[in-house]
């Protein structure tokens, strides 16, 4: 049924859809559609103009939608606000209510809104949609979130796991795998032209012969919040990114490996310790302490392979990412024949390309960095063929080596001498003070070099100690020599520093210890420990709650753990199996060693990082710059200025430098990649890949969910509640002083910081569940999470 006016492009949905149908290469579902005050005048005739088209369409079910003037202009967008019914029978009784519930849905109604009527379309294979331009801040890509259930509401309603696709707008035809994905950005690219406009919002659909369907097309109405030159600044720089990746992925010269892989969470993995997105004193920091030297003479200490002075971890346009390449020759044993390490890093890097879901677990389940319980097993299943008999033999003792040595608990042991070291840090932390006037920089720099010494060296040494102790304990549950409930009563009787930070909140909190002591002790810990905008502990007047004494998660000890006789022989023919010539007694031993010595040493050496920011903050004080200023900032660039003479006011010159960072800072946040880069082409075409949680725990909890950044109050009530933030990082400790139900994170891997709280508190958890997942939990009300059964899901109203 015609509208009363001429239809024109962009004023409801039905009359766009209209005018586009005109082109039939949009393959545009037929329709037709009314006024509210045509249904008002005559219901009947409504009704039977509808069910006589339906005839002609030969659809028995229909799609009734939504077409109002709220929903679809070029200044506001109603999307999702009003309603759609779908698989409505082509019936008059159905019809009619479904007519009537679409218009009610519109509360305030004008005479000229409408209903659309369309055929329900059948054999979908993908549903899905695309944003000619990055809603958040108008960067030029294609953004495609697509579902491949079938259903044409899953995108849009925010139901099921959905992929999701950025193209960057100048993209060729050769930088896609995907042929179907690339006929996605051609319609969106028809559109623009048809529509005059390049910011646009497409719904469509495809089915299993792969035809296309349009079903709306709007104009984007958030310009108003886009980042300035947001555009113009992806555009400029995006073919030096290409240049860089194609020069850093060739081979290089004394690493064996012929390309490499840049990822966010392998190994030190930046995007839980520093964010995606970091800001350059953060990054600088990050880079300064560990990624760009420490991490690999750790390694070298242990009996891993030497490698060149190179940095970890490299920055991608404002992104850090990690070189995989570099990470997995570190995790090589010292030795090892080169046709050997050539093989199996060509194998570890294929892995990851054919499973990039397994991007947050390179040492579990790509790399082997010590003999576990199934090495063969894995290297059987893994890379079948890989290596020759002889050689594999070789690389198993030389793992054997390693693995022995790493489990000497003697004075000369790796182990031993980190946590010696980290001791000496501690102890030079009782006179640790910020200065209150000038000179600043030879006070930050003489900290920053004692942090790497004695802090984040062993911190390093005492990392790898957890993650082979982790190995060796997974592996004997894999091996069925200890079963999970086991293993999870072992970690659950490891007296970690959150443990003390548990029961010494309680006390502060109810008088039987002084708050000040307790802030003597833990008032360094920031939730983002590199971060100078984030508040440490001391700087919280809200830490401890308003008028209310708040029971920490952790209420009582749990009872020692002890190997039962069977578990004692099991263990046993393993580890002889393993020709690892120690018994199942040390075995634990040294994993309660390593895994509570590396939180311990995560807790020392962040007082060190703390009190380089609080000094940092004082320097930029004394020059006028504020705490927003300095972190756009390089410690580098900083740390100079006391080493050569300006010849120019410093304040003025740190805003220039401070001004280049922020806009590094912005184009970090507007060039969109993905968490693996393995190509070139992935600049332009990069998928956002969906990450596999790790889970913790046993209980199942449903509860309400409550979203925290660093900057939240700790005075917010979380009793009950499951917490969701982004950064896995220690400084949120203080959410375990609340008895909080669950915890969700964006990222962390399974052997991180957060993780091993959960364990140790028994908290169901889900630690590193990517992006989008995390994003579809923060919007709900409620979450369910059962980590027993690998099941995360948002749940909301409609829902119960």
């Amino acid at each position: 049924m015609p509208a009363k006016s001429s239809p024109k492009l962009f004023a409801t949905k039905a009359e766009t859809l209209t005018v586009l149908s005109e082109h039939p290469e949009l393959h545009i579902p037929p329709l037709v559609y009314f006024t509210v005050s045509q249904w008002q005048e005559n219901q009947a005739q409504v009704i039977a103009t509808v069910l006589n088209e339906a005839k002609t369409w030969g659809q028995e079910l229909l799609a009734v939608r939504s077409s109002c003037h709220n929903e679809d202009s070029q200044n506001s967008s109603g999307a999702g606000k009003y309603l759609s019914l779908l698989n409505v029978k082509a019936n008059e009784p159905e019809l009619t209510a479904a007519i009537i519930a679409v218009i009610q849905a519109y509360g305030e109604t004008v005479d000229d809104d409408q209903v659309l009527v369309q055929p329900m379309l059948a054999d979908l294979t993908v549903s899905g949609v695309i944003t000619t331009r990055v809603l958040a801040d108008g960067a030029p890509y294609f953004s495609i979130n697509y579902d491949e259930s079938g259903q044409t509401d899953t995108v849009t309603g925010g139901l099921g796991t959905s992929k999701t696709v950025f193209v960057y707008k100048e993209a060729k035809d050769e930088d896609f795998d995907s042929p179907r994905l690339l006929n996605f950005v051609k319609l969106a690219r028809h559109l623009e032209i048809l529509c005059a406009n390049d910011a646009l919002d497409i719904e469509f659909c495809q089915d299993h012969a792969g035809q296309l369907y349009l079903l709306q097309v709007r104009p984007i109405c958030t310009q108003n919040v886009w980042i300035p030159k947001a555009a113009s600044q992806v555009r400029n720089h995006i073919k030096f990114v290409s240049r860089f990746l194609t020069e850093r992925m060739v081979r290089q010269p004394f690493l064996f490996g012929a390309t490499t892989i840049l990822g966010v969470m392998p190994d030190w993995n930046p995007a839980e310790m520093i964010g995606v997105t970091p800001r350059r004193l953060a990054y600088s920091l990050y880079r300064d302490c560990i990624t760009q030297s420490v991490w690999r003479k750790a390694r070298e200490i242990m009996g891993y392979h030497a490698l060149p002075p190179e940095d970890l971890m490299v920055l991608v346009a404002g992104r850090p990412y990690i070189d995989v390449r570099l990470s997995c020759n570190s995790f090589l044993p010292e030795g090892i024949d080169p046709l050997t390490a050539e093989s199996l890093i060509a194998a570890w890097l294929d892995r990851l390309d054919r499973h990039p879901s397994l991007h947050d677990k390179l040492e579990f389940e790509i790399a082997q960095t010590c003999l576990d319980f199934s090495f063969e097993q894995n290297l059987d299943a893994r890379y079948p063929g890989v290596l020759t008999r002889s050689r594999r033999a070789v690389f198993r003792q030389q793992l054997q080596k390693l693995t022995s040595s790493c489990l000497n608990l003697g004075a000369t042991g790796s182990l031993a001498k980190a946590i010696d070291w980290i001791s000496e840090l501690r102890s030079r932390q009782i006179s640790l003070a910020i200065p209150q006037k000038p000179p600043y920089l030879p006070y930050l720099a003489q900290l920053l070099d004692e942090c790497r010494r004695f802090g984040t060296l062993p911190f390093s040494i005492l990392a790898r100690h957890a993650f082979i102790a982790e190995a060796l304990l997974r592996t004997a549950v894999a091996r069925e020599a200890l079963s999970p409930t086991r293993l999870l009563a072992f970690k659950g009787s490891l007296k970690t520093i959150a443990f003390e930070l548990s029961t010494d909140f309680d006390a502060a909190a109810e008088g039987r210890l002084s708050r000040e002591s307790f802030l003597n002790k833990y008032g360094h810990l920031r939730p983002s420990t590199y971060d100078i905008l984030s508040p440490s502990y001391a700087e919280r007047d809200d830490l401890f709650g308003t008028n209310i004494v708040q029971k920490t998660n952790l209420q009582t000890e749990n009872p020692p753990f002890s190997l039962t006789f069977k578990e004692q022989d099991a263990l046993g023919k393993l580890l002889a199996e393993a020709e690892l010539n120690i018994t199942p007694e040390h075995l634990f031993k040294y994993a309660s060693l390593a895994i509570p010595a590396r939180e311990f040493a995560k807790f020392v050496f962040s007082k060190h990082i703390s009190a380089v920011l609080d000094g940092i903050a004082a320097w930029g004080q004394s020059i006028n710059l504020d705490r927003e200023t300095l972190s756009y900032l390089d410690i580098r660039d900083i740390l100079t200025w006391s080493s050569q003479a300006l010849l120019r006011d410093p304040e003025s010159y740190f805003l220039e430098l401070a001004t280049q960072g922020k806009q590094l800072f912005n184009l970090g946040r507007s060039l969109k990649l993905g968490y693996l880069i393995r190509s070139p082409r992935d600049v332009a075409v990069a998928a956002q890949h969906r990450s596999t949680p790790n889970f913790v725990g046993q209980v199942r909890v449903e509860a309400p969910i409550i979203y925290l950044t660093a900057k939240s109050s700790c005075s917010i009530d979380l009793t009950d509640q499951i917490v969701c933030i982004e950064n896995a990082d220690p400084g949120f400790d203080w959410i375990f002083t609340r008895r909080i139900a669950g915890l969700v994170t964006m990222f962390g891997g399974t052997n991180s910081h957060m993780a091993i709280r959960c364990a140790e508190y028994a908290l169901p958890a889900a630690i590193g569940v990517g992006e989008a997942l995390f994003e579809k939990i923060v919007a709900a009300k409620k979450c369910l999470l059962e980590p027993s059964i690998g099941v995360i899901q948002a749940i909301d109203d409609l829902a119960l």
